[in-house]
Order: structure tokens, then sequence, then C-alpha cells
């Protein structure tokens, strides 16, 4: 109890102690905060209250002024058409056209007729002539077009004309109040200038999207038969297709075309027909209706550093002269095998894939200058555009296993021209021994039992030495692949 009584006067006994050192520490506050309110000058009582501090006005970048101007110039197309669908060859063949003769059931190889439907883009280029670019593969087929106005106007539209190897093609309207995008300069445009594509991606409406440059010059994709694409970041998507690729003032500088996507969809890799190269087929297709693509009737590849190295070249660009084709147009010029052209009227030739889109786009009978270098020496010539040589198509004779095939020389308007050696299939018969096989049209046989084909009587050749069965090795697109006829 008395330890008890000790342990309660103890802690009182502490307890007091703080409460005196709080009241005590709370005093001498006070006491400070009155004397230095004792010592400070009076208040003046003419002194206003301090006014807020005004935030300054920001200038924050946009990209809405360029957009207001070129947005109302894109338009939105919806074409509609039919397409036939061919059944499967194995349907074609006699057996099953007997099998399904002789129970009345009617053969299962009639072409199918198959609705086809597009949702797209195009820019108003004339707007006193309702003249609107786009893509040849949008209008493919249709038997209807739209264009859709930014003010929600929906107009017919009739095809002034189209080309599938560049993938352009002109659209016409009739209507008033129309705005025209202004046309840029795609030859001075370089790899990191900012530009925004614009377009219908998904049929969403009006789309802009931001990005730069990312190469120009591309080729050999495949995508086109003439292709010198500009590569840009910003997103394109399925419905893009036919519209505007613009720089930073406002001006059309590609058509956007292409996306290199696994899936479908945007990843960063999108591809445009530059305006230089869309503008001078559309001066064709307004005049003519059509664009023939000249040629000056040689073979030609790239400068690689070998070849440079052994020609003595101080450059590592243009196209070398591998074949001058008899009476064409670059013999009676005077151009020779080995002679590396690197200008056409003055503009600088990259590539043999460049010279030949040079080339493509001017027209029959236009006269070029072609700056070349022979032995060393820098020289000129001045050749006229001609043609395409028509390759002659033939079939192969004395081979059973190859009848109902008809063959050509790869012709200068296919991708392949020059870069492969080989024949080129035109047609094939459903009924045929090589249709069952697997044979195509578009096909290239490179070779027939492990012997190369570089001409048709190569191609009969190698045909006739062995009858029990034929091995094809072809290209198709970018894939290479056996076939063995039976």
């Amino acid at each position: 109890m008395e330890r008890r009584n000790l342990l309660v006067v103890f802690l009182t006994a502490i307890l007091g102690a703080a409460l005196g050192a709080g009241l005590s520490l709370t005093a001498l506050r006070q006491g400070s905060i009155e004397s230095a309110t004792r010592n400070a000058p009076p208040p003046a009582l003419s002194s206003p209250a301090p006014e807020a501090a005004k935030m300054p006005a920001l200038n924050i970048p946009t990209l809405a002024p360029i957009l207001k101007t070129a947005l109302p110039a894109v338009v939105n197309i919806a074409a509609s058409g039919s397409t036939t669908v061919e059944t499967n060859p194995l349907f074609n063949s006699p057996f099953f056209r007997h099998f399904f003769g002789q129970f009345g059931l009617p053969a299962p190889n009639q072409p199918v007729t198959e609705r086809t439907q597009s949702i797209g883009s195009g820019v108003i280029v004339d707007a006193e002539k309702g003249y609107v670019l786009t893509n040849q593969h949008m209008v493919n087929n249709a038997n209807e077009i739209y264009v859709i106005l930014q003010d929600g106007r929906k107009i017919k539209a009739k095809v002034i004309g189209a080309d599938p190897e560049t993938d352009i093609a002109v659209l016409q309207i009739d209507a008033n109040n129309l705005t025209a995008m202004p046309i840029g300069d795609s030859d001075t445009v370089q790899v990191g200038d900012f530009v925004m594509a614009i377009g219908n991606p998904f049929g969403l409406g009006d789309t802009a999207t931001f990005g730069i440059v990312s190469a120009l010059g591309r080729t050999g994709l495949g995508i086109e038969g003439y292709e010198n694409f500009i590569q840009t970041d910003a997103s394109i998507n399925p419905g893009n297709s036919g519209g505007a690729l613009i720089n930073l003032q406002g001006q059309m500088i590609g058509i956007n075309t292409a996306i290199l996507s696994g899936g479908g969809g945007n990843v960063g890799i999108g591809f445009a027909i530059p305006i230089d190269m869309a503008h001078q087929v559309m001066d064709q297709l307004i005049a003519h209706g059509k664009v023939s693509h000249g040629e000056l009737g040689v073979q030609i590849q790239n400068v690689t550093p070998e070849l440079k190295n052994a020609l003595g070249l101080d450059i590592g660009t243009g196209a070398i002269v591998t074949k001058v084709l008899k009476d064409s147009p670059a013999e009676q010029a005077g151009i020779e095998q080995g002679d590396v052209i690197i200008r056409l009227d003055g503009k600088n030739v990259i590539s043999a894939a460049e010279l030949r889109v040079m080339v493509g786009l001017k027209s029959i009978g236009d006269k070029v200058e072609l700056g070349l270098i022979r032995k060393g020496e820098y020289k000129t010539v001045t050749a006229t555009i001609g043609k395409p040589e028509v390759s002659g198509e033939a079939t192969v004779e004395g081979s059973d296993l190859l009848k109902g095939a008809t063959f050509s020389a790869i012709p200068q308007d296919n991708p392949a021209y020059g870069k492969t050696q080989g024949v080129l299939v035109v047609k094939v018969d459903p009924d045929s021994p090589a249709a069952m096989a697997g044979l195509q049209e578009g096909d290239i046989v490179l070779s027939i039992n492990q012997k190369p084909v570089t001409n048709l009587d190569a191609l009969t050749e190698a045909a006739k030495s062995r009858q029990g069965s034929v091995l094809l090795n072809i290209q198709r697109g970018d894939m290479a692949l056996f076939i063995a006829i039976k």
C-alpha cells in the first residue's frame, strides 16, 4: 500500500512540473508576440490591398489554323460495285463436270458475283472543275461512287481516268462552293520534315494525325508498278487511302496510299505517293483518260559498291545499263551497254527503280536529256520516249503437260522487269494440267527441270527435254516455290 501511494505522489509531481513548464512557454511566446507588435511601425492607412498577380498569356503551338483551311479540301469516298470470284480450279476438271452432270446437278464451277464496298478518302485539287484526286484501288470495279464533303453534302462522282500502275485516279463532281487543296513541291521534302495525314480512317470521318517524314524514295515494295514512296510515321489506317499528306504550310505533298502492317493497323510505317508524281499522272488522266507509260528500251541495275569500284566511278548512285534493246529509243540515242545514267532532265538518278519511274511518267514522244558516265567521262544524250514493247505471247509446243498455259517475256511495266530472269505466265486454262498443279496467271517461271529459263525459246527447249513430268521453279510475288506437273 505504501509503495502504491509513493508511486501516485511521484507521478503527480512529474505531471505538475510538465504543466507548469508548458504554461511558462506559452506565456513566453505570447509575451514575445506582444512585444514585437508594440515595436512594429503602424500600418499605412492609405495603402490599398495588393491585387492578385495576373498570369501572362501563353503562346501555345497549335496546328489548328493549318487544319482549318486544309480539312474542307479532304473528302470521304464511298464506292460500291461487283466482282467475279473464280471457284476452285478443281471443280473445272472433266471428272467433276462428269460427276455432277451424271446426277443432273449444276456444275459448281460457275463464277460467283460478289458485291463490293469500299470507304476511303480523296482530295479536291480543282474547285472550279470539281476534280478529286484519290487512289485507283479505291474506285476499281466500282459501279457507283459518292463523294461526301465536310459540310455533309453527298455528291455522285464520275471517273475521269485511273492508272493501276501508279494507283492514281481522278474523279469529278458537280458542286459549288468547293475548297481546293494547295499543292506543294514533293521534290523539296526532306527526311525529318513535320507532316500531317488527313483522311477517313475506318469510316470515322475527318481525322488528322501528326508525324515526320521517315524516309524518301521507297521502292521495291511490290505495292504498285511504279513506286517512289514518301514514308511517314503519321498514323495512316484503312480508310486513309486517297487522303492528303500535308506540310506545315498546309500544302499537299503526297497521297496516302498504303501501310506496312502485320495486323492491318498502323505501326508507324505508312507510304504516300509524292504529289509531283501524282500530278503528272493526273494531268495525263485529265487530258487522255489514261496513262501511256513510256520506255527507253534498256535493262538496268543499281550501282553497288563492288560495281562502283570495278567501273572506277566517283559516285555510288545511278543506273547501270546492262542491255540496250534493238531499235529502241535508247539505241537510237546512242546509249551503250555499261553506261551509267546519273541524271534525267537535270534531276539526279539515285537508283534503277527511280529511273524506271522517271521514264514511265513521261508521255510517249517526250524528249529527255540523259546525263551518263561512259568509261570515266561524263556525256549527255537526248532520247525520245517510246511506246512499251508489246511482249509476244506463246504457248509451249510439243509439251502436253504445259498445254493450256500461255507465256510471254516479262514486260517493262511488270515490277519484276530487269530484276528477274524468267518468263511470265499470261493465262492458264482451268482444265489444263498446269492449272490442276497450281500454276497461276502472273507467276514467273524461273526454271524447268532445274534448267534456267531466260526467254520463250529456252522455256520450250527445257519443256521438251522431259515428257514424263515437269518441275517448275516459279516466283509468285515475294515467294519462290516449286510446282510438279504430271
